[in-house]
């Protein structure tokens, strides 16, 4: 029995939507593993490796800790703080180093004032805003329809919630240019001019680099995964 065409093509949408969603924090997830073995390859710690390029570049004011499981690797602009998730902390792997040095590349970005890291900021705190006003949405949604027993409440608070959840996609695909800065205008230079890395491993190095520039971008389509679930189940 053939199937008709509208339906195979619903398939190929649904197959194009899973891979765009799930490819690229695979293939995240698949380099910074593919590059932490062995975890001895450096003399340093990622965080050691941090500290020494803030003292390098007489950044007196950031601190580097253990990240949250929760949180992953990232600077805190408002603590001043490098936070490198346990095995980059400790580690002494290729990709400890260079996720250390991505991070400091943040922290060099804050200590000189660049305009699109203080746009970024803003631009966090409104994504942060417009994902949470979101999900409200979306859970007061039944009572507001049974409320005004109004077909069109249902409709465009569905529409208001949905809206407030893709506008905080777009804002942490934006910050990608941020992101793109920290690896090869702060990071790589860094790594470069002292020459911290065995010569065979900076090739790897910008392999790593790539992906942690684009770890917002996988961490925004994965948040249209968390949106197009909350509708599904208010359409049950």
């Amino acid at each position: 029995m053939l199937w008709p065409m509208h339906a195979i093509l619903i398939i190929l949408l649904l197959l194009l939507f899973a891979a765009i969603i799930f490819l690229p924090h695979k293939w995240l997830t698949y380099t910074f593993k593919k590059y932490s073995l062995p975890n001895d390859r450096y003399p340093g710690s990622g965080a050691q490796f941090a500290e020494h390029l803030l003292k390098r570049l007489d950044i007196n004011d950031v601190q580097v800790e253990q990240a949250d499981k929760k949180m992953g690797d990232h600077y805190d602009p408002l603590a001043k703080k490098i936070r490198l998730s346990e095995d980059f902390f400790k580690g002494q792997s290729l990709t400890a180093i260079v996720v250390a040095a991505h991070e400091t590349g943040h922290a060099i970005q804050h200590h000189s004032r660049y305009p699109l890291f203080r746009l970024r900021i803003v631009l966090a705190f409104v994504a942060a805003i417009c994902e949470k006003t979101g999900v409200i949405l979306l859970m007061l949604m039944p009572i507001l329809t049974l409320i005004s027993r109004s077909p069109v409440v249902s409709i465009g608070t569905t529409v208001a919630a949905v809206l407030m959840l893709g506008i905080g996609v777009i804002v942490h695909i934006v910050t990608l240019p941020v992101e793109w800065d920290a690896s090869f205008r702060r990071a790589l230079p860094l790594l470069e001019a002292g020459d911290y890395l065995k010569p065979e491993d900076y090739p790897a190095a910008r392999r790593i680099l790539k992906a942690a520039a684009f770890t917002y971008v996988a961490g925004a389509l994965l948040s249209l995964l968390n949106m197009s679930r909350w509708i599904a189940i208010l359409k049950r």
